[in-house]
């Protein structure tokens, strides 16, 4: 996929704009503060349908006005069996002319907002994800390391949730059960006589969710882990020996049993000690926690490969259940066989606190072939100008408070 032009209006501090983009290296400069994260952010919510910092969507129009508008145009990169990219696309994908798509979000004060694709509103909005692949990696990032094990399987969620939409149901089934479970357990905590039928039956609910949740993070983790580790060596030098690992209650237990057996202490606690929900994944340097032993350089590098393999997996993994294309010589075609699957990616700010080495690594990783569209914000413009020689088909754009040229 491809961003080919972007329009905003009213969105963050960013009253207008009409943007072109280059296919590969876009670049925004500007003091911060100025407007550069909130084009990302535009960009972003095209993807995911929300913002990538708040989710009151009220926040994101410009103060003072009453509605916001973002529409992206995309354009379908050369499809991988030589076909033309000029056909059009079954009602379960996208419906494209010419090989482009429109997507549109419209933003008003007290009221739901307008998702649509061509023109068309989504019945649901989950039905997008994963239509746009995208990546985004931003100092927030930090989070991943310094926060709870929920931003790391938030983390996971993302990745998965962009190639099946079964998984992102099940998720959504999963937490909501978890939150009723939840609820009877604090309400009867102190109760001489639960209500072992409920929860029996909430349980038995939430183990089918549960166990798809867990046997498509196995096999995340399995195929992910090895871009991992060549992202890694590849930015550090192979200077050190990072770790990864997915860790789950399930890997050396049955659920069922566990609810049965944690019951009368989940009461006292008042919450759901087992299930997918205690997921995590152990991020160490050599044989030490990175948390505890990793510099903030070697924090920063650990992150940005995580997030930069979450790109490689994406561009090279097969969606389980997605839009389909038809081709006019086979009956349906899987998407993915269609259209290279390489995700739009945005880098906010991330050179700070890098070495100079480590920066050129990166860019030079992103420009190569494994890579699609890239969205580059920094303060400096010599920076960017000096590591973006070599590509001549880069636009930088100057960012001052909400314009851009």
């Amino acid at each position: 996929m491809i961003l080919t032009s972007l329009n905003i209006l009213n969105y963050r501090n960013i009253r207008e704009a009409s943007l072109e983009f280059a296919p590969k290296l876009n670049c925004f400069v500007g003091l911060n503060g100025q407007g550069k994260t909130n084009v990302l952010d535009a960009i972003y919510l095209l993807s995911f349908a929300k913002s990538a910092f708040t989710s009151q969507d009220s926040l994101n129009i410009t103060h003072g006005e009453e509605m916001a508008m973002v529409q992206g145009v995309y354009s379908y990169s050369e499809p991988a069996n030589g076909l033309t990219a000029t056909r059009s696309y079954s009602e379960s994908g996208p419906t494209a002319e010419g090989g482009q798509t429109t997507i549109s979000c419209g933003l008003r004060k007290g009221v739901k907002k307008q998702f649509r694709r061509d023109k068309k509103d989504y019945p649901r909005l989950i039905d997008h994800i994963g239509l746009i692949p995208l990546v985004m990696i931003s100092p927030s990032d930090q989070q991943l390391i310094d926060e709870g094990s929920d931003e790391r399987r938030r983390f996971m969620d993302v990745v998965i949730s962009q190639l099946d939409r079964k998984y992102l149901d099940c998720l959504t089934t999963y937490n909501a059960l978890l939150k009723q479970r939840n609820a009877l357990l604090k309400q009867y905590g102190d109760a001489p006589n639960p209500p072992d039928d409920l929860l029996e039956v909430l349980e038995w609910q939430m183990i089918e969710p549960a166990e798809y949740i867990f046997a498509k993070r196995t096999a995340f983790f399995e195929a992910f882990e090895p871009y991992f580790a060549k992202t890694y060596a590849q930015i550090s030098g192979s200077a050190e020996v990072p770790q990864l690992r997915y860790i789950s209650q399930l890997q050396d237990r049955d659920l069922r049993e566990a609810y049965v057996r944690t019951r009368q202490r989940d009461l006292i606690l008042g919450w759901t000690s087992q299930g997918i929900h205690k997921d995590d994944l152990e991020m160490r340097l050599g044989d030490y926690p990175l948390k505890q032993v990793g510099s903030q350089g070697q924090q920063r590098t650990f992150v940005l490969a995580m997030k930069l393999a979450q790109a490689l997996y994406l561009s090279y993994s097969e969606p389980a259940s997605g839009p389909t294309v038809e081709d006019g010589l086979t009956a349906k075609r899987s998407y993915s066989e269609a259209v290279r699957r390489k995700p739009i990616l945005l880098l906010d700010d991330i050179f700070d606190r890098l070495d100079s080495e480590r920066v050129e690594r990166i860019v030079e990783m992103v420009q190569g072939d494994d890579f699609g569209q890239i969205f580059i914000t920094d303060t400096d413009r010599q920076h960017l100008t000096d590591i973006l020689k070599p590509n001549n088909n880069a636009k930088i754009f100057h960012v001052e408070n909400g314009k851009i040229e």
